[in-house]
């Protein structure tokens, strides 16, 4: 049954998520204005999830913000792909990890008050409502510099093209990639990040986990699916479903049998266990239609792969109607407007993440982000179902793994932080970057008019952490993780760091 929220009690909950303070009644902080307005002091280029949430943030504490899209509407994953089963991340024995403004999204989420994609598209919209976003872009010329304080490099101008035809040339403070295909940072001259093909060694010199197109259902009886699962014994669940199989009010998990019994129509897709949200009054979403080979720097690729995933949706659901009880009346209802893209190409960082740095649970002096979830990485279409490496307590996220090697005004946020292929199955989680993005739209702000937020000595990166904490109620110091593989020789984790160990 959906749970009722009041008129007032979710607007105090979207005023939460909109300012991003502890409690919806706190006062934000007086805003300070810096620079021209003309001239934006952040520029994000692309309009996924994650990177607004840095936008929003440094908008909030007085700083001019601009987005450059080159997609054609914006939202990226979580609307326009309709990635809408929110992962949560959580520490050893369930406590969550969310803080911020996420937090306030995935609160108001599982109360059930946004759950339809109308619902996010609102969501976004009123996250995103002082902040211009120019969408269908193209970048033309980026202007690298030699910053003389530094040493580094750094972009002092971006030009582009508009959708209707026009060529502008934008400056700004601050840069930061926040696409799915790595738009900005595959220009700056850095080296790619080595990817899954470490992992899961194929035919392809570079190869990247699958993507998905997200499956959308009406006429679902949840009620009568999740009692009739329920009925059943562990055992049989299991038997017939496949290990792991629970179905709550909510969500689904497990049902990999369920995708093994299914016959694809073509290597380029392959259907896995069934994660499926409740979308209330009969309408389900499920992320488990992988779709392989996809460039999505080429709208060719994406075109194709979406016409294969629609065709391969009308099948599933023949499938799903056979299968599982309450959806033997089960329709489509639409599709996205979009993939959802799990990973691309990544460039080197000031620091780049490893697999031992999470499970060691290892924090950081310049942490941005407490972060957790199962080391997930999914497949190839060699290697097709993937594998889960380990499952970390909680570790930290710094900050020069959102620092793009040699850069000192170019950040990057979600799907593009550094780390490693075994790493990112988990650091890729949508909580783990948004807070993190978050944390770093703030620091921008309060480092001041005179000095780059990357020149901070590690003393003043701390102040600003505690008054991050002080002003927001967001915590990235301080935290301990469980150090899961303290028994392992220096071998056996170099060998985890390849992806060649599986941890219990």
């Amino acid at each position: 049954m959906k749970k009722i929220i009041s008129g007032a009690a979710l607007l105090l909950l979207l005023t939460g998520v909109l300012t991003g303070c502890k409690d919806a009644k706190q006062t934000p902080a007086p805003k300070v204005a810096y620079g021209d307005p003309d001239k934006p002091d952040v520029v994000v280029i692309g309009s996924e999830i994650e990177g607004m949430y840095l936008a929003k943030a440094a908008k909030d504490e007085g700083l001019n913000v601009v987005v450059l899209d080159p997609r054609e509407q914006p939202g990226g994953q979580l609307i326009q792909g309709e990635m809408q089963f929110l992962d949560e991340p959580s520490a050893e024995g369930g406590k969550s990890l969310l803080q911020g403004r996420v937090k306030e999204l995935f609160d108001i989420y599982k109360q059930g008050s946004i759950r339809k994609s109308g619902e996010f598209r609102d969501y976004y919209n009123r996250l995103a409502a002082d902040i211009p976003i120019d969408s269908g872009v193209v970048l033309t010329d980026i202007a690298i510099e030699q910053d003389s304080a530094t040493g580094k490099r750094k972009i002092g101008s971006i030009s582009y093209r508009t959708k209707d035809g026009q060529t502008k040339t934008v400056t700004a403070r601050y840069w930061v990639d926040n696409t799915d295909f790595a738009a900005l940072t595959s220009k700056l001259g850095l080296q790619r990040i080595p990817g899954i093909e470490t992992v899961f060694p194929g035919s392809k010199p570079k190869d990247h986990m699958a993507s998905s197109l997200m499956m959308k259902f009406r006429n679902v009886d949840w009620d009568k699916f999740r009692k009739e699962i329920g009925k059943l014994s562990k055992k049989e669940r299991e038997e017939k479903f496949g290990e792991t199989t629970t179905v709550t009010d909510t969500f689904t998990w497990g049902f990999g049998k369920v995708g093994s019994r299914f016959q694809p129509s073509s290597p380029e897709v392959f259907l896995r266990g069934l994660n499926i949200i409740n979308q209330l009054d009969g309408e389900a979403l499920i992320n488990a239609l992988l779709l392989y080979n996809i460039d999505p720097a080429n709208p060719e690729s994406v075109r194709k792969a979406m016409e294969n995933g629609k065709r391969e949706t009308e099948r599933v659901l023949a499938h799903l109607r056979g299968e599982l009880p309450g959806w033997e009346n089960a329709e489509l209802n639409g599709f996205p407007n979009y993939l959802y893209i799990r990973d691309y190409d990544r460039y080197e960082t000031e620091y780049v993440l490893q697999g031992s740095d999470l499970m060691s649970g290892k924090m950081f002096a310049d942490n941005v982000s407490i972060a957790g979830y199962p080391i997930d990485l999914q497949g190839t279409i060699e290697h097709t179902w993937g594998e889960r490496k380990g499952i970390p307590d909680k570790y930290g996220m710094p900050l020069r793994s959102f620092i793009p090697k040699g850069y000192s005004n170019v950040f990057v946020a979600g799907k593009n932080v550094g780390s490693s292929a075994v790493a990112y199955g988990s650091a890729r989680i949508q909580p783990n970057t948004a807070l993190a993005a978050e944390v770093i739209g703030i620091m921008m702000a309060k480092a001041g008019v005179g000095r780059l937020l990357s020149e901070l000595p590690e003393k003043e990166l701390q102040k600003l952490q505690q008054a991050i904490d002080k002003q927001y109620g967001i915590k990235v110091t301080g935290v301990k993780g469980k150090n899961k593989i303290a028994d392992l020789t220096d071998e056996q984790i170099a060998q985890f760091n390849a992806g060649k160990l599986v941890l219990p």
